[in-house]
């Protein structure tokens, strides 16, 4: 297994690291065009596909419309998403509102747009009716399989019945006999059951289980679903040596299932649509950070100048991303997994973890991790964070958040996000009232 790819040459990086400053993200135009077509001419050999790409994997409106251009829908979870997609030209029923625990107001906003509102839980029937005065014409339901589906499942989401998504088997029917008496012709059904999985098997198991249902729902309730909606989960292979998703091989062994299921059952054709993020731009996207410190106590310590609040994967779930040094060799030999070391093959190492300033020890983009000898200075390349990066970015330390760029196919380089500032932190505070605010409780 060779490297983990970067786009541009050290010289290259270091100029960008000049101009903007450290820390910034770095995402590929090339290498998301490119990844995007592949990934749907794999599933143009059903009758209908679409590409919902999921809006909180990088919710930048640039990237939505490279993606925009290249075909892809939207899937959204809140109103600050709808708008994103809208204002990218991604409009109407190619956004599908996958929101739980939806405020009012932004169910309307979607009807509005006319987005299709795929609702969480069968109390959202009358919640919905309610605010918008009466049913939308196609309404989708996400279905959570239970106990059915437990292999392929990882911690990011859990076992389906401990997870907070969805209805049961026994309410997925019910729901959709309601919405049918209560006059919707148009249904769309969804579910999503994993995060981050590399096993084929998953994707096909679940296919077959969503298939069965919408084969049921039309044998017992009439009801003709016409969008299945496979949800997202495909995995990206984050540490070198690990095997990428085939698109091509899941997309053959689930048209399988559907000749076999729903062409029988009369429903043929079914658009099928996924909500991937992750797999569409997470390779090609690279948080570049700066080593500041260097640290020697009971561990070697290398601190920088991103943290967790640039990216958190690492901190919070204990993922792995792969880390290089700008201009130098990575001492592991990635074909059997040795680290090799001698000055000769200019392949010298050191065991180091690289830390943020956080006030958390979770702080860490590498524990323990081989790396070349690490200099004060040296630009650190953060790899596979061009999804759920940026986006689940926040302010804990009043840490300012860090600027996007984007690699265009020409080579120009554009400020696609700047960076925060001091008065962005402090833009919702009014420092005006302090004068006269007294701190001491009247009594």
């Amino acid at each position: 297994m060779s490297e983990k790819y970067f786009p541009l040459s050290p010289g290259e990086l270091s100029g960008l690291a000049e101009k903007y400053g450290t820390p910034f993200y770095l995402y590929d135009e090339r290498g998301i065009r490119k990844n995007i077509r592949e990934f749907t001419r794999a599933f143009s050999i059903f009758p209908a596909f679409k590409e919902f790409f999921a809006v909180k994997a990088c919710p930048n409106p640039y990237i939505l419309k490279i993606l925009a251009d290249e075909g892809c829908g939207a899937d959204c979870s809140s109103m600050p998403e709808l708008i994103l997609a809208e204002k990218s030209g991604i409009l109407g029923r190619d956004v599908m509102f996958s929101s739980n625990e939806t405020p009012e107001k932004e169910y309307i906003y979607a009807n509005l747009k006319g987005n299709i509102l795929n609702l969480d839980d069968i109390t959202h029937i009358p919640f919905v009716e309610k605010a918008l005065g009466a049913l939308p014409d196609m309404i989708s339901f996400r279905y959570n399989p239970g106990s059915l589906k437990n292999s392929g499942v990882n911690s990011i989401i859990g076992k389906p019945e401990e997870a907070k998504y969805g209805l049961t088997r026994e309410q997925i029917f019910e729901a959709y006999k309601i919405c049918r008496d209560k006059g919707v012709s148009n249904f769309a059904l969804h579910t999503m059951v994993a995060s981050n999985e590399l096993n084929p098997d998953c994707f096909v198991e679940t296919a077959g289980i969503i298939f069965t249902l919408a084969a049921e729902l039309k044998e017992k309730t009439g009801v003709k679903i016409e969008l299945i909606d496979l949800g997202g989960g495909l995995g990206i292979p984050y540490k070198p040596g690990q095997k990428a998703v085939d698109y091509t091989g899941i997309a053959k062994r689930i048209r399988d299932s559907y000749d076999r299921i729903l062409v029988p059952a009369g429903l043929d054709p079914v658009k099928i649509c996924w909500e991937c993020g992750r797999p569409v731009t997470g390779p090609y996207g690279w948080l570049v950070t700066r080593a500041i410190h260097e640290k020697h106590i009971y561990r070697e310590y290398i601190g920088v100048d991103a943290s967790m609040a640039d990216l958190m994967r690492p901190g919070m779930y204990g993922a792995y991303h792969h880390v290089t040094v700008n201009g130098k060799p990575d001492p592991v030999d990635f074909s059997d997994g040795t680290v090799k070391s001698g000055l000769q093959e200019g392949r010298d190492y050191r065991i180091y973890d690289v830390v943020g300033s956080l006030c958390e020890n979770c702080d860490k983009f590498a524990v323990q991790r081989p790396l070349p000898p690490i200099d004060t200075g040296d630009l650190i390349i953060i790899h596979d964070a061009g999804a759920h990066g940026r986006a689940m970015g926040f302010n804990y330390n009043g840490k300012l958040r860090c600027g996007e760029l984007l690699l265009r196919e020409s080579g120009e380089v554009m400020e696609i996000r700047r960076r925060e500032t001091v008065d962005d932190y402090f833009a919702t505070l009014d420092f005006r009232g302090l004068a006269s605010f007294n701190a001491k409780s009247s009594e």
